[in-house]
């Protein structure tokens, strides 16, 4: 065999080899993000919180007091105001509380909004539950309307000893226009 045709077959090997490669990491990038979910919930690592309602039920720890702060964010240029009602409040872990968040859509049009939590310290995550949540689903807004959206919620009583303050944060990102609806 020459060696231009040996050339060739390895040329034509290593091409092979190489889109194989990229083949493989093409697929892995789509699994990663339903990894990467898998993994924040199995850990509480990544801030993620439940999705829909919890059960549960009250054990107060009247022992210990945990500070819990309300944030809130705007994703993008949204055409809101979105605010806490309080900064923080001091709680009992195992008993339930109830806050709110204040959202006014600014614009002239009807809007959907969503709301996407996050916990702050992550391993404070998985002992953070809300059984009432404005973010389990989409918000539909008039115009200029402004709503309380109420967030009831229960700290664990297992949540570590050393975690005195909780944070939690929403970021509020405008969805499409709503048109064609006469309400």
């Amino acid at each position: 065999m020459s060696e231009q045709v040996k050339a060739n077959t390895k040329n034509r090997g290593l091409i092979g080899r190489l889109l194989l490669m990229a083949g493989g990491m093409f697929v892995f990038g789509f699994a990663l993000v339903p990894l990467y979910d898998a993994f924040c919930e199995v850990t509480g690592l990544g801030g993620r919180t439940n999705t829909e309602a919890a059960v549960v039920t009250e054990r107060p720890d009247e022992s210990r007091t945990v500070t819990v702060e309300f944030v809130a964010s705007l994703g993008g240029f949204a055409p809101w105001d979105f605010e806490p009602s309080v900064r923080s409040m001091q709680v009992h872990p195992g008993r339930l509380y109830q806050t709110h968040y204040v959202a006014r859509n600014r614009s002239s049009g009807r809007l959907m909004g969503h709301a996407v939590p996050s916990v702050a310290p992550g391993s404070a995550a998985r002992h953070f539950q809300k059984t009432e949540c404005f973010c389990f689903t989409p918000q539909e807004f008039l115009p200029e309307e402004e709503r309380d959206m109420p967030v009831v919620f229960i700290i664990d009583p297992e949540l570590p000893g050393h975690v005195d303050r909780v944070t939690l944060s929403y970021t509020f990102f405008a969805g499409q226009t709503v048109a064609g609806l006469d309400r």
